[in-house]
């Protein structure tokens, strides 16, 4: 019986992935849950396996390919056997190779367009890609080249949409952004070079911003001034994460109310707490850090006040039934958010090893899709360089964000006895921003008190 592998979705706002390797060839034994192919995303490299065990008797796309969510990627027969092709695997070998498969075609249209498009009048709109697919390519013997870069009819900037994505890749790898290199005619070996292949090469300058729109979509009173270079400068082109994290943003700025509330937290019996189990937990391997409390306590107070975990319809809004954490964390490649399933059936040991296994995957560029999508809220953290406290911005289609800001050691007012003294605990700021359309203040500021109750208190089940 045979299986068709379809792209699954990779991530919130992903539509689409790019085949960039096939580890197996057509014809191959392959076990349940073994890598096939290798997908390439904005998000993340992941790999697709195969749900049973059987043979590959055919492949519905080729390297390069640009394939849409739900399309065949692939078909696997569970009463094949062997390692050679059979008759299948023949039948689709002689199909000529520039010719993929109707299901294949339908979803590799080239298209870098994300899931949430960029507001009417954002410069920040993506470069189109290169049309054809892969019925555009021809075989060729030698070295793969960079064609010339075409030009984004909006903003009259160089693109390099038109680049394979095994190129691309090899460019992340090294180090280059091909953005920098529009125009340039550089093969795989080049590439190989590193930085020392950019030399030559100057980054496009950038063209006059085009008439920003008002809400009204007709052209807006207020023009940008164009950019004209001096020396100095270095223009730096947006990647494609940085391109889909830019329109996302304004996205969410435009569609969501955003209301910032902050509360000051004593993290004194926290952190009291924190160092009577650090020494345990170590033994069991898990690093203990206050960001796994604040995490504990944002899902205990989700379950109290549900109005923040929700997302909002054209005309409702729903109460979400699980609590899906995402996690910020920060990688080479940019910011990417994590998902803790069912966070609230963990105590802070399971949060803790959760949050510390995520980051290392996502630093390792080892996420899968399901690791990065369904998030129901999320927990930013400034990192070692933190600063007091800021607003965030939400992540769609969340209703709310919580920004934690730097531990600092401050004097304290401390009642004992109906007596105030000062004392030095280690004081946190929490922000939390909301969306105004669903979420009211009194439960916002009921939400935000609650998880600063909790970290005060040190209520918590390690």
């Amino acid at each position: 019986m045979s299986t068709t592998v379809t792209l699954p979705q990779l991530g919130e706002s992903v539509v689409e992935g790019t085949i960039g390797k096939w580890l197996v060839q057509e014809g191959d034994q392959v076990a349940r849950d073994q890598p096939v192919v290798e997908i390439l995303t904005d998000k993340a490299d992941s790999e697709i396996p195969s749900p049973i065990a059987g043979v590959v008797v055919r492949f519905l796309a080729q390297e390069d390919d640009i394939v849409k969510v739900g399309a065949g990627l692939f078909v696997v027969d569970a009463e094949a056997v062997g390692t050679k092709p059979n008759k299948q695997v023949e039948k689709a070998s002689a199909a000529p190779k520039s010719e993929p498969a109707p299901s294949a075609a339908a979803g590799a249209k080239t298209s870098s367009t994300p899931a949430q498009a960029a507001p009417q009048g954002s410069t920040n709109a993506p470069a189109p890609a290169a049309a054809g697919g892969a019925a555009s390519r021809t075989p060729s013997a030698g070295p793969t080249p960079i064609q010339p870069a075409p030009v984004h009819p909006a903003t009259n900037q160089t693109v390099t949409a038109a680049a394979p994505p095994s190129l691309r890749k090899l460019a992340r790898e090294q180090g280059l952004d091909l953005n920098a290199l529009a125009g340039a005619r550089l093969t795989r070996e080049d590439l190989a070079k590193g930085p020392s292949a950019m030399t030559q090469v100057k980054p496009a300058a950038t063209a006059s911003a085009p008439s920003a729109a008002g809400p009204s979509g007709k052209k807006s009173a207020f023009q940008v001034p164009p950019y004209v270079q001096r020396p100095g400068d270095e223009v730096v082109p947006f990647s494609r994460r940085r391109r889909i994290i830019a329109d996302h943003m304004v996205y969410s700025k435009l569609t969501s109310p955003h209301v910032v509330a902050v509360a000051e937290c004593d993290l004194n019996e926290t952190a009291k707490l924190r160092d009577r189990s650090k020494a345990q937990l170590k033994k069991e391997g898990v690093s203990i850090s206050y960001l796994a409390f604040v995490c504990a306590a944002t899902v205990r107070a989700l379950l109290e006040f549900r109005e923040l975990n929700a997302r909002v319809l054209d005309d409702a809004h729903v109460l979400l039934r699980e609590i899906n954490l995402g996690v910020a964390v920060d990688t080479p490649e940019g910011l990417v958010v994590p998902v803790i399933k069912n966070a609230d059936n963990l105590k802070v040991r399971g949060i803790a090893r959760a949050i510390d296994e995520l980051a290392v995957k996502a630093r390792d560029g080892k996420l899968t899709p399901d690791d990065l999508s369904g998030k129901t809220f999320t927990v930013s953290n400034p990192g070692k360089r933190g600063n007091l406290h800021g607003g965030a911005i939400i992540s769609q289609p969340n209703v709310g964000i919580l920004r934690v800001g730097e531990i600092k050691k401050r004097v304290v007012v401390v009642e004992k006895d109906g007596e105030d003294s000062m004392a030095i605990h280690p004081v946190m700021y929490l922000a939390l921003s909301y969306d105004h359309r669903v979420v009211d203040g009194v439960h916002a500021n009921g939400f935000l008190y609650r998880i600063s109750e909790l970290l005060e208190l040190g209520d918590f089940e390690i």
